[in-house]
């Protein structure tokens, strides 16, 4: 079980990483909302993704509103003071998103900044997200 578990896992991290975005002029990359359904898709369930995702709106946005999968919602100028909490090692896979990608792309920096290797800004993010016709999770559901 353990064996099948940690191959499944494997799979979804070289899925993820090789379906990547191009890298951004500064030191995270970028990821469409394509590659992240297809990440979350791959995983089975949420806990065996791969990879951290944080929601770095507001609490009132997120109470509106996230994708299906998200583990943190931490304010995108709280992630350099707030950090730590997400319980990731410095080489594992961090995906951000916001509601356009500007504040998530702030965030992804942030966490760059502070030595995280694998940090991903999802591309147009929520917008994005449902202008493809993703579902969308809620505190409610």
């Amino acid at each position: 079980m353990r064996t099948r578990l940690a191959t499944c896992m494997a799979w979804t991290v070289a899925v993820f990483v090789l379906t990547i975005g191009t890298v951004s002029a500064d030191h995270s990359y970028l990821l469409t909302v394509q590659q992240l359904r297809a990440g979350l898709n791959k995983a089975g369930s949420p806990d065996r993704k791969g990879f951290v995702l944080i929601d770095v709106r507001s609490p009132e946005e997120h109470a509106g509103g996230y994708i299906p999968g998200t583990d943190f919602n931490i304010d995108f100028r709280e992630i350099k003071a707030r950090h730590r909490e997400l319980g990731a090692d410095y080489g594992d896979h961090i995906v951000v998103y916001c509601q356009s990608g500007r504040r998530s792309g702030i965030a992804a920096e942030a966490l760059a900044d502070l030595g995280y290797t694998r940090v991903y800004n999802v591309s147009g993010s929520m917008n994005a997200w449902m202008e493809a016709g993703y579902p969308i999770a809620s505190a409610g559901r």
